[in-house]
């Protein structure tokens, strides 16, 4: 058995952090499709516990149809749906609460084991539990983004989505440091240079597109301006700048899908370039090399992904295939982070 005293690495820790990475990631592909198919506001209520037992009657179908039907996105989007229809917006909303516990069930019950075992590296175990807390929080945090909709707005207010969708990704970000860090144990050597600074720059720059992101997701921002590289043939849409800095910044349509685009431009020049930097840096890891070019590779793919689901309307496959590949950026610029700093 390890220990805390004889072993800085578990990669049994490593892997169950890897998992909760992935499932991390499957919830927000399915928050993604609940948003997309205006699901989000189905169950009005929320029940950490109770919840988790779906409607198993009629009787009980009728009473969540019922409380649906007291909210302004029935009473002014979805008057006259059937219960059928219901059923189907509210199984989206259910399968990611459902996922939501799991995620909390699959981090808690090993953490417990592997802590009762002392098998978790001792400097890991603060972080374990912060990242624990943080996930009780994204719950609260959700509700809060759905609280939003249920009484004066018929959709949640895209700064609420904005911070629930950013925590999940800072939640699967800190996962995959903290998976590589159980894997291969303490640095034995760090590398002092710039491209600590840098990577983590480009982390950041990341970080932030995926936040404006999910501004332009809870503005429906992606349905208007379909065209590229103008937009409805200008440079700067119609209406910027919106009616204040607040309202142009998070809740007007044309500028947050232009300040999206704008990033995203700035994102791709600076992943090439740090990816042509690194080839040239010659005290840098082949693997971080490596990690560099493939962060670049996916920023590519990642764009060309964005212009062809904007120009296509945003429909769901393309829309939650550009989500997916936002994670699977994220993880590799982390990926790439944690390796510069070691030799």
């Amino acid at each position: 058995m390890t220990s805390f005293l004889r072993s800085d690495r578990s990669r049994p820790v490593a892997v169950w952090l890897l998992i909760v990475a992935a499932l991390v990631v499957a919830m927000v592909a399915v928050g993604g499709a609940t948003r997309l198919t205006g699901s989000g506001l189905s169950i009005t209520e929320w029940r950490p516990v109770t919840g988790a037992i779906p409607p198993l009657n009629a009787a009980d179908w009728n009473s969540e149809f019922a409380k649906y039907q007291e909210i302004p996105q029935y009473k002014l989007l979805n008057r006259g749906m059937s219960l059928a229809e219901f059923k189907t917006i509210y199984w989206w909303e259910w399968i990611h609460r459902f996922l939501g516990r799991l995620v909390g069930a699959v981090f808690l019950i090993p953490f417990a084991i592997f802590l009762a075992r002392k098998e978790i590296p001792r400097r890991l175990v603060p972080r374990c539990i912060l990242l624990f807390l943080l996930g009780g929080l994204q719950g609260a945090i959700g509700w809060w983004m759905v609280a939003s909709g249920l009484s004066e707005r018929v959709y949640v207010a895209p700064e609420r989505l904005m911070v629930h969708l950013g925590l999940a990704f800072a939640l699967f970000a800190t996962l995959i440091w903290t998976a590589l860090d159980a894997w291969t144990g303490a640095a034995r050597q760090t590398l002092p240079s710039p491209w600590r600074r840098g990577a983590m720059l480009l982390v950041g720059l990341i970080f932030l597109q995926i936040l404006l992101g999910a501004l332009v997701a809870g503005n429906h921002a992606g349905y208007v301006y379909n065209d590229w590289p103008l937009m409805n043939g200008r440079l700067i849409p119609d209406d910027y700048p919106g009616k204040g800095v607040w309202a142009t910044i998070a809740h007007t349509q044309g500028p947050v899908q232009l300040h999206h685009r704008l990033i995203g431009y700035l994102l791709f020049g600076v992943a090439l370039f740090t990816a042509w930097r690194a080839a040239r840096t010659h005290y840098l890891s082949p693997q971080a090399k490596q990690l560099a070019l493939m962060v670049a590779a996916v920023v590519t793919l990642q764009a060309v992904l964005g212009v062809v689901t904007l120009m296509a309307g945003a429909p769901l496959g393309l829309a939650l295939a550009h989500q997916l590949v936002a994670a699977l950026v994220l993880g590799l610029a982390v990926g790439f982070a944690w390796r510069v700093r070691r030799v």
